[in-house]
C-alpha cells in the first residue's frame, strides 16, 4: 500500500510541476518536453509513472504527442480582451429543440457584436475534450457549454481550471456536472417538471404510471426525481418495474423496445412520463404496436414542447421548453461575466410549465 500510495503521490508531483512550468512559461507553447527516460531518472521514478503523468497532461490540453518526435507544449493562447469571439458548444446543432436555442444565443451575441464559434459533441465526452483543447488554443472571450453526459463522473475538470487561468469565463446550459455545480448555470428545474407531469396524470385518476427516463445526464436525472416525488405525495407506492432507464448509445432502440417487453409481460400502466418528446413518440409506437391505444388505455407525457409535440392529431401532454429565451439568459450572463459585473445570481433555475394536450385523458373510474 505505500508503495501505490508513493507512486501515486509521485505522478501527481510530476502532472502539477509540469503545468506549473507551462503557467509560469518556463515550458514554452512548442517545446518539446525531457523525455520519459530522463523524467522517470529526474523524479526516480519508472517510465510507467511518468507515462500516467504524461497520459493526464495530454488528456487536459496542456501537451501533445507526436509519434516518433517526442511530446511537445501545446500552443496555449493567453486570453487577450476583446477578441468578439464566443464559442457556442452544444451536444447537437440541427435537430429538436438545439437550433431555437441556438438562436436565442445568437441573437443577444450578434446584437452586441460578437462572432460565433460553434462546435457540437455529438454527446460524446472524448468529442468534448477536443472541443475544449482545441478553443483552448484560439483567442475567445467567452464559451457557453451545453456538457455531455452531464450525469456522469467528469475527468476533464483541468480544462475548466485552465478556462479560468486564462480569465475566459464559461456559463453551463441545459446541464452541469457535479463536480462543477457551483459554476454559473442556466438551467430548467427539471425536478419540478417531471413532478408537474406526474402530478398531472395523477390528478387525471391514473396509478400505475410508468417512467421513461434518460440516465447518463442531469435533466434526466432530476425529471425521474420528480416524477418518484409526485407519486410518493400521493402515496402512490414507487414501483422500480415501471421505470425504464436509457443511455445516449441506445436511445433510439432500447424504449421503444422495453415498453413493448413491459405490456408483453402484463406490466399494468395507465400512463407514462417520459424524459423528452422524441422518447414520448417512441413510446406510442411501441404502445400502438403491442395492440394499446394512446390515451384510450394509457396516456403518455413528453417534455419539451418541441415541434413534434404539435404537429400531428396526436398532440403530446408536455413541459414547455423556453429553447430561445433560455439561450438568450445564457448568453446575457456570460456577456456580465466578461464585463467583469457582478452578475447577482449566476445559477439561474427556469420554472417549468405545463403544456396539456390530448395523449392525456381523464380516468373517471381510477378516482
Amino acid at each position: 500500500m505505500e508503495n501505490q500510495t508513493g507512486k501515486q503521490l509521485k505522478y501527481v508531483q510530476i502532472v502539477e510541476e509540469l503545468k506549473g512550468k507551462v503557467l509560469s512559461g518556463q515550458i514554452q507553447p512548442g517545446d518539446k518536453l525531457p523525455s520519459e527516460n530522463v523524467l522517470a531518472a529526474q523524479y526516480h521514478v519508472s517510465r510507467q509513472t511518468v507515462r500516467k503523468a504524461i497520459a493526464i497532461l495530454e488528456n487536459e490540453g496542456y501537451v501533445y504527442a507526436e509519434h516518433g518526435r517526442g511530446t511537445f507544449c501545446t500552443e496555449l493562447v493567453r486570453h487577450r480582451h476583446e477578441s468578439g469571439n464566443i464559442a457556442v458548444v452544444t451536444t447537437y446543432l440541427s435537430d429538436y429543440i438545439f437550433p431555437e436555442v441556438i438562436r436565442g444565443i445568437d441573437d443577444v451575441l450578434t446584437r452586441e457584436g460578437y462572432s460565433i464559434i460553434l462546435k457540437n459533441t455529438r454527446n460524446s465526452r472524448t468529442q468534448e475534450i477536443r472541443c475544449l483543447q482545441e478553443l483552448l488554443q484560439k483567442d475567445i472571450d467567452g464559451i457557453i457549454i451545453e456538457p455531455s453526459k452531464s450525469q456522469i463522473y467528469c475527468r476533464h475538470t483541468g480544462l475548466f481550471e485552465q478556462l479560468k487561468q486564462f480569465q475566459i469565463p464559461y456559463v453551463f446550459i441545459q446541464g452541469c456536472y457535479e463536480q462543477m455545480k457551483d459554476s454559473p448555470q442556466v438551467l430548467m428545474d427539471d425536478c419540478a417538471g417531471g413532478f408537474l407531469l406526474t402530478k398531472h396524470l395523477i390528478e387525471q385518476g391514473h396509478r400505475q404510471i410508468a417512467g421513461v427516463f434518460k440516465a447518463d445526464d442531469m435533466q434526466g436525472q432530476n425529471r425521474h426525481k420528480g416524477y418518484a416525488r409526485a407519486l410518493a405525495e400521493a402515496g402512490i407506492a414507487y414501483d422500480p418495474d415501471k421505470v425504464v432507464w436509457f443511455y445516449t448509445e441506445d436511445r433510439a432502440l432500447h424504449p421503444y423496445e422495453k415498453l413493448g417487453q413491459m405490456v408483453a409481460d402484463g406490466v399494468l400502466m395507465d400512463g407514462v412520463v417520459c424524459y423528452n418528446d422524441q422518447i414520448a413518440f417512441e413510446v406510442i409506437r411501441a404502445l400502438q404496436h403491442a395492440g394499446v391505444q394512446v390515451p384510450e388505455d394509457v396516456s403518455v407525457c413528453g417534455y419539451d414542447n418541441s415541434p413534434m409535440a404539435h404537429s400531428g392529431e396526436l398532440r403530446l401532454t408536455t413541459i414547455a421548453h423556453p429553447q430561445e429565451r433560455l439561450g438568450a439568459m445564457a448568453a446575457e450572463l456570460l456577456l456580465r461575466l466578461i464585463g467583469g459585473e457582478e452578475p447577482g445570481d449566476d445559477k439561474i433555475l427556469v420554472e417549468p410549465e405545463l403544456v396539456i394536450g390530448n395523449s392525456t385523458i381523464l380516468r373517471k373510474n381510477n378516482l
